[in-house]
């Protein structure tokens, strides 16, 4: 094969699609998507590119868009869709195969489960094992990944780990806890998948990928809980099964709780690499230990955190309601909007002044006690006001807040210096939606530390939703006062 090819990645809007597909488009390579709903999916995937419908159980839509293509990564999974996931993952395998193959596909990239075939396999991973064979025994070329523990803000198996550690400091953990495991960092795994283009193969292969450390589940919470600098109580008890332990999760893991059950009940013996010198003749890189994984995944979604611009993110067409709530990894998000008929640069004005003298438009007297509240928690409280009335640049201060994003007249994001139990910011977010309307967004946002912080910040919630209320309507009179100047 010669470069540059045509690839398809399936479930794009999945976790590991959508993350290769950004690297992908950074490549030679003509690269297309395949979701079930691309409309829905341009609004969401920032960066522009070639969309295909395509639908597993509609033959027809995917003999359409595996045309010409030379590469497909299949990342389709049913695991949230009923206990009959396992013949609709079969069946979705099979049709895309045979599609594939009317479409003189050249090879076929898959991603599935780490196992110990001398051990009787769960649903879940009964699902993935049976998916590689059809993908196998298609006349297709075909690479086969499997991988254990992806370590990856996004990864389902990373996000039950960190909400368990992020929520209980004494976890009183059942047996499946201390299995065994060989975790690997998405930076890896899309080094694995994007490396499969192009690797000179006479015949179909199976690699089982990993990290370099050997771990349990216990010491996955322990180190992520040490870089969090969290204090976590593990403590082991042998009656916990995984099916009485799925429905624990769902107690302090709700969003995760009807997939976290199938994967727990996966979690009956250890994922460990058993062939790696096949692996390593193919692919000459090294990869991340336990501590690095973490920390690569949270300086990502840290460094993600940045990027955002919430009027983009949560536009009025994804969201109908004028109120948001949403998390992000660890960040926990409450989000107010509402539209002015007034343009863009005059509605930004009264936000860029907002503070130090000019005050915060609304109860005044609450953030004014909050400052106190501050300075006798040896925070600097209000008394630092601002260095200019009008002028803002990133880095200055704003009573006990610090400007981390100043971009007029889109954005001013604030983070706070006061004593906290974790870490805030404050956003207000422009969209401009015609030349005299505009869409603002203000935003509240915390990264609680611990079960303490998580308290503090739903303690707040009639506060917020108090105050956001007020203070977006004030801003509203001040932008309406300004565009008629």
């Amino acid at each position: 094969m010669s470069s540059p090819l045509s690839v398809l990645v399936t479930g794009a809007s999945g976790y590991i699609g959508s993350c290769l597909l950004d690297i992908l488009l950074d490549s030679p390579h003509t690269v297309y998507s395949m979701v079930r709903r691309p409309k829905q999916f341009k609004k969401s995937f920032a960066r522009k590119h070639s969309i295909r419908y395509g639908d597993t159980n509609n033959y027809k839509s995917l003999v359409t868009a595996l045309k010409g293509i030379d590469i497909a990564f299949y990342f389709i999974h049913s695991l949230a869709e009923g206990d009959d996931f396992i013949e609709s993952e079969k069946l979705s395998a099979i049709n895309f195969v045979k599609a594939a193959e009317e479409n003189n596909v050249k090879r076929i990239v898959y991603l599935g489960g780490l196992f110990d075939d001398s051990q009787k396999l769960s649903l879940h991973l009964q699902s993935r094992n049976a998916v590689g064979d059809i993908i196998r025994n298609s006349s297709i070329l075909s690479i086969t990944f499997r991988a254990s523990i992806i370590i990856g803000a996004g990864s389902l198996s990373y996000e039950l780990i960190r909400n368990l550690t992020e929520r209980l400091p004494i976890m009183i953990t059942p047996k499946w806890v201390r299995v065994k495991a060989q975790p690997i960092s998405i930076k890896d795994v899309l080094r694995y998948l994007s490396d499969s283009i192009l690797l000179p193969i006479k015949q179909k292969m199976i690699f089982e990928i990993g990290g370099s450390d050997v771990v349990s589940y216990s010491d996955i919470m322990q180190e992520y809980a040490k870089q969090r600098g969290l204090y976590r109580i593990i403590l082991p008890v042998p009656v916990l099964s995984p099916k009485i332990s799925s429905l624990w999760l769902s107690l302090f893991t709700p969003l995760y709780a009807k997939i976290g059950k199938k994967l727990i009940q996966s979690i009956k013996s250890n994922t460990i690499v058993k062939n790696s010198d096949k692996t390593h003749d193919y692919f000459s890189f090294k990869t991340l230990n336990i501590s690095d994984s973490i920390k690569f995944a949270l300086d990502q979604e840290e460094s993600d955190f940045f990027k955002s611009h919430w009027a983009s993110s949560y536009s009025s067409s994804n969201y109908q309601d004028n109120w948001i709530e949403n998390t992000e990894g660890n960040k926990l998000i409450y989000i107010k909007k509402i539209i002015f008929n007034v343009p863009i640069i005059d509605s930004f004005f009264p936000i860029q002044v907002i503070g130090g003298k000019n005050g915060w438009y609304f109860a005044n007297w609450i953030w004014y006690l909050r400052g106190i509240v501050d300075v006798f928690l040896g925070g600097p409280g209000a008394i630092r006001g601002r260095k200019h009335s009008k002028n803002l640049t990133e880095g200055d201060f704003l009573d006990w807040w610090r400007v981390v994003v100043f971009n007029p007249p889109f954005q001013l994001r604030l983070y706070a210096e006061m004593k906290l139990p974790g870490r805030a910011w404050l956003d207000f977010s422009l969209k401009k939606l015609t030349e005299t309307q505009t869409e603002v967004y203000i935003s509240a946002i915390f990264e609680p530390k611990g079960l303490f912080g998580r308290i503090y910040w739903y303690s707040l919630y009639p506060i917020h939703f108090f105050i956001f209320t007020g203070l977006l309507n004030k801003i509203k009179i001040l932008a309406y006062r300004v565009s008629r100047e």
